[in-house]
């Protein structure tokens, strides 16, 4: 089920608050967290539910194992270890499987002559989002920083439908909290929560799916023998960079609003990241819990920048090529993730050496952040292109047509119908939105990137109460109205796929 589509909108979506609220005003607010749970487990099973084979036990299994890890009255069980090992390992085996397997037999029957082959598996969706909650959840019961757990809690907490499949990748100490006090959310939630899920299914819609119209028949026209042009290319790659930020954007924005529906509040994952100066700035606002749980599980684990800044170095590359392969089994991520690494590692290191930005000794202020930022932008669309390419041969191609090795232009249309002129004008547009105009939580008040690493007293201080004057509700209204017209075709969000 689609975030995008007439039946979450019109049907799943209603008949869930409605059986939630119900409940939840009878004071059966444990009746209220079971109902949504299993409307959750219900979203989640809609496109196949043959995948709650997979997630229920997983969900059972974990919390099984995460009860062992409970102190006894406290102190830590000698069984704590094995048990952190077999949940961490048993989890990422689960994830292998699905999502690698097929890839490393790809790569290693060539290296040893072989000619295994699997069948086809289909991957479940959101595998990698749930896997990462899951695990991050052990290894924080292990070191003690959850006190109590029940099924239903836990439950909801990895099911809930809103960050599913596609994230926030929420901390246990954001939402279980929250279940605790559902009886009393706030009613002033629910305009704030319409107005943000209006906002993302437009973004999604009207913005997203515009940029896909140039995007996708230009890669699919790249994926052919013959290498496009430089004009073609460019707008390829720009149209897919605004396609993947509207559509991310959108569908953060859609998350954070049907959770508030509910009174749950979601950390934010997506905060204006076009706008950044540096690579660093950028991951602090593009899927921000992605970057807390890299950093808080893997990069400080692996020593981060207490061992040296070359050890330093090396943990951000490593942290960032696993981060590539998360996102999908394929060299293309891993260079994307290789990349962007890269680009962090130079990143700290001019920071460390404290030398000036060579613009900014000739240039006001202003514009040396302006030209930082695009400098920046154009090495997420470097990579963005490793990210949307189907191989590398492709992506390879599609850089050389961008620096001009394969002809400037061609006749303004191509064979495959699409204006490449058209599609610059198109991208150049939307990326002016990304770029100069405000982000969602910053335009309703809800609060920047720091709400997904603030505690939680602090998060509810940081929140408004989002007041729905006339004039607003006309505009969400006529946008709800226009979105639901505009829904031609139902189609994935990208990072689904993850």
């Amino acid at each position: 089920m689609l975030f995008n589509s007439y039946t979450f909108i019109l049907v799943f979506l209603p008949l869930t608050l409605l059986l939630f609220h119900a409940l939840r005003l009878a004071r059966w607010t444990r009746s209220a967290l079971f109902s949504l749970t299993a409307m959750s487990f219900l979203f989640y099973g809609w496109w196949n539910p043959i995948y709650l084979l997979l997630l229920v036990p997983l969900t059972l299994a974990n919390y099984m194992i995460a009860k062992s890890l409970l102190p006894q009255g406290g102190r830590r069980s000698p069984a704590a270890s094995p048990f952190l090992v077999l949940g961490i390992v048993g989890n990422l085996a689960v994830l292998g499987y699905f999502k690698y397997a097929n890839f490393f037999v790809d790569n290693l029957n060539p290296l040893f002559g072989g000619d295994l082959h699997l069948a086809k598996i289909i991957l479940p969706l959101g595998i990698s989002f749930f896997t990462f909650q899951k695990i991050a959840f052990l290894v924080d019961v292990y070191h003690g920083q959850v006190e109590r757990l029940n099924l239903l809690d836990f439950s909801l907490f990895v099911s809930f439908f809103p960050q599913l499949i596609a994230g926030p990748i929420a901390h246990h100490s954001e939402m279980i909290p929250q279940f605790r006090r559902i009886g009393s959310v706030a009613a002033a939630l629910t305009p704030l929560g319409l107005t943000l899920f209006a906002i993302g299914l437009a973004k999604r819609v009207l913005l997203a799916d515009t940029a896909a119209l140039y995007a996708t028949p230009l890669f699919n026209a790249a994926a052919t023998e013959k290498p496009l042009d430089l004009l073609s290319s460019w707008s390829a790659a720009l149209a897919y960079t605004a396609q993947i930020y509207f559509d991310f954007s959108g569908y953060s924005d859609m998350a954070v609003g049907a959770a508030l529906l509910f009174g749950i509040r979601l950390p934010v994952n997506f905060a204006s990241p076009y706008q950044s100066p540096n690579i660093i700035e950028f991951w602090r606002r593009w899927h921000i819990t992605l970057s807390r749980f890299l950093r808080d599980y893997l990069y400080i684990p692996l020593g981060g920048s207490r061992k040296g800044d070359v050890r330093r170095y090396g943990n951000l590359f490593a942290t960032m090529l696993l981060g590539g392969l998360w996102h999908g089994a394929g060299w293309t991520f891993v260079i994307w993730g290789g990349l962007h690494g890269l680009y962090l590692a130079v990143n700290h290191g001019w920071q460390a050496l404290r030398i000036k930005r060579i613009p900014s000794a000739t240039l006001p202020g202003a514009l040396s952040r302006r030209f930082a930022q695009i400098i920046t932008f154009l090495a997420v669309v470097v990579g963005w292109v490793f990210f949307r390419s189907a191989d590398l041969t492709m992506a390879i191609s599609m850089l050389e047509s961008m620096v001009g090795l394969h002809g400037v232009t061609l006749p303004a249309q191509l064979a495959n119908g699409v204006d490449t002129k058209m599609a610059l004008c198109v991208a150049g547009l939307l990326l002016a939105v990304a770029w100069f105009l405000p982000n969602t939580q910053t335009l309703v008040g809800y609060s920047g990137p720091e709400y997904a690493h603030a505690r939680y007293g602090e998060r509810q201080a940081a929140v408004k109460d989002w007041v729905l004057s006339l004039p607003w509700a006309v505009a969400i209204g006529g946008l709800l109205a226009i979105c639901l017209m505009s829904i031609t075709r139902i189609s994935e969000f990208l990072y689904f796929q993850f």
